[in-house]
């Protein structure tokens, strides 16, 4: 995963949580940020703004920490991109 991806994930964390971004690195966890259940629904609804995608409610439950939200998004962007058969 590219680190242009990596700082646009942690900008929109920011952004959304009113946090300095320099204070969020790939493997903060949730938990460090005071980041909460409520709080984690609104970086989706931001997350799915930034990059134009709909995230599933099941895989968003699982998601602990940076690097979670990450590599979940880079895969589901993946995804979506890969040419239907």
């Amino acid at each position: 995963m590219s680190e242009e991806f990596v700082q646009r994930v942690i900008e929109c964390i920011a952004k959304t949580q009113h946090i300095d971004a320099a204070k969020i690195t790939i493997d903060s966890t949730f938990e460090e940020l005071g980041i909460d259940s409520l709080d984690g629904i609104n970086i989706l609804f931001a997350l799915e703004s930034e990059f134009d995608i709909n995230l599933p409610d099941d895989a968003a439950k699982q998601v602990r920490g940076v690097r979670d939200l990450a590599e979940g998004l880079e895969k589901l962007i993946a995804a979506n991109a890969a040419p239907a058969n």
